[in-house]
Order: C-alpha cells, then sequence, then structure tokens
C-alpha cells in the first residue's frame, strides 16, 4: 500500500482593509494636529527652559555664553526678601480668593434658583462689569482708597482683586447652579435645611469644577498681577513678589540672571496650581457646552 500525503490546510490570513478617504483624512487631520501642538508647546516652553538655564549662570558667563553657577540665586536671597515677598503674594491671593468664592457662591445661588423681581437686569448689570477694563478704574480706586487710608495694608489689595474677580464668579456659578435640578433644592427645602443648608451642605458639594475654575483662574490673575500690588500696597514689608522683582528690574545695575532666578520663582507657583487643578478646570470651562 502506498501511502499519499495529505498536504496541512492552507492558513488564510485575511488582508488588511483599505483606509477609506474618510479615515485617510481624519488620521492626517490628527498627525497635522500633533505637529501643529508640538510647535505650539516648544514655542510656549521654550521662555521657561532659557530661564531656568540662564538663571545658573553669574552675569559673567550670562556674556560669555557658557559656564553654570549658583550664585545668582544666592545674589537674589540676599537682594531680596524672597520668602516674605511669596508668603505676602499668598496671603493676598487666599484673602482675595475666599471672598470671591462666599460672593460669587451666594450671588450665583440667588441669580440661578431665587426669583425675583428684575432679577435678570441686575445680573446682566453685575456681569457687565467684566467688560471694564482694569486701566479705567485703577486711578479712581486708588483716590478713594488713599482717602480711608488702606494703601498701606492687605485690606485695599485684597478688597481691589475681590471686586475686580466678583462678576466672573457670579457668572460662572449662576450657569452651573442652573444646570442642578430644582428638585434637589426642594427636597431639601422641605427637610428643613433652609437655603443656607441646602447651598453649604447640597449645592456646593456638587459644584467642585465650578469653584476648582474660579479658584485657578483668581489664583492666576492675582498672582501675576503688578498694577494693583505695585499701587495699592505701598508698605515694601507687604509687596507681593512681582512688585519685588518689578524693583529689582528698575534697579541701576540689574544681574539678568539673578532677574530670571526671581521671575522662575514667580512663575513656578501659578503654573503648579494650574498643573494641579486642570481636570477640574476644563470640565468648568466646558461644562454648558453639551447642553
Amino acid at each position: 500500500m502506498s501511502a499519499t500525503l495529505v498536504s496541512p490546510p492552507k492558513v488564510i490570513t485575511p488582508s488588511s482593509p483599505k483606509l477609506t478617504a474618510r479615515q485617510y483624512r481624519r488620521r492626517v487631520g490628527r498627525g497635522v494636529l500633533l505637529v501643529v501642538m508640538i510647535l505650539v508647546a516648544a514655542v510656549m516652553l521654550y521662555p521657561f527652559v532659557v530661564m531656568l538655564v540662564t538663571s545658573f549662570k553669574t552675569e559673567s558667563q550670562y556674556l560669555i555664553g557658557h559656564g553654570s553657577s549658583l550664585q545668582s540665586w544666592k545674589d537674589l536671597n540676599q537682594t531680596l526678601p524672597v520668602g516674605q515677598e511669596l508668603l505676602n503674594s499668598t496671603i493676598i491671593c487666599s484673602a482675595s480668593i475666599f471672598i470671591v468664592l462666599v460672593v460669587g457662591g451666594a450671588a450665583g445661588f440667588a441669580f440661578a434658583k431665587l426669583q425675583f423681581r428684575g432679577s435678570n437686569v441686575v445680573f446682566l448689570t453685575v456681569v457687565s462689569a467684566m467688560m471694564v477694563p482694569l486701566q479705567a478704574i485703577l486711578m479712581p480706586e486708588f483716590v478713594n482708597m488713599a482717602k480711608l487710608g488702606l494703601t498701606t495694608s492687605y485690606f485695599g489689595a485684597v478688597i481691589v482683586y475681590a471686586a475686580l474677580g466678583t462678576p466672573f464668579s457670579i457668572f460662572l456659578f449662576t450657569t452651573y447652579f442652573r444646570r442642578i435640578p430644582d428638585e434637589l433644592i426642594e427636597a431639601g427645602i422641605v427637610d428643613g435645611l433652609g437655603y443656607t443648608g441646602v447651598l453649604t451642605r447640597l449645592i456646593l458639594p456638587l459644584a467642585l469644577p465650578a469653584i476648582a475654575t474660579v479658584t485657578v483662574l483668581q489664583f492666576i490673575q492675582i498672582w501675576d498681577d503688578l498694577l494693583v500690588g505695585l499701587l495699592f500696597l505701598q508698605n515694601p514689608s507687604q509687596r507681593p513678589i512681582t512688585v519685588g522683582l518689578a524693583a529689582l528690574a528698575a534697579g541701576r545695575t540689574t544681574s539678568i540672571p539673578e532677574l530670571l532666578a526671581g521671575s522662575l520663582v514667580s512663575a513656578l507657583p501659578a503654573m503648579l496650581v494650574y498643573l494641579g487643578f486642570q481636570r477640574f478646570l476644563i470640565q468648568g470651562l466646558t461644562m454648558g457646552i453639551d447642553r
């Protein structure tokens, strides 16, 4: 008997499906978008890289273009009270943001859920204050604060920052609270919480994205501001870090590496706050797009 060889079955590998024109355009679009984002990121990060590299040089090393040293950081601590100025900026930011959150949250709840005559007119009037530029009201505010003797303490700057940030806070909280069902508020009232209890125990825990958004945006704006701190904080021991760097830059002999070291110290807290609350910030800013 002769044995017959049986050939193994052929394995048919499915051919890769061809891309449709729509899928091809989508992939090309994503690739172009990725390249553009990388270029934008490089442009945005380049100044910080220059600041970081230059801060680790002396003035002579900066002029000749090579070398590294910690002397600029040592000189910065001797020239400016960096720790005290950072503490001053933190106090001013914390107090201002606290007032903005309290006033904005209460007013936003009232405009969103409490119906009263003329509420829309009052809301539009308050929100329209966001369109008034700071430079237009800065000098009148300074005259008023100077007459009250509030240009030599934290209180004057805190009040000005709170007044500037409250309209946006009211607008954002009102927009967010309008999405919360009225049945939740009615249930809280029936349970005897009252409007204050409903706001503090039911509404605010649901408004963490809005709270984080207001906190981050106000922190960045107040921390990086120079004009208000320069005018409303006449006491040198209470000036924020931005005013200290401005005074350093206005000196007769300014060390570029020392100035960039101070600028890096000033910019770092705002960057860390933004990166830490980025997820809540994006959620808070896009909360009304899908509805």
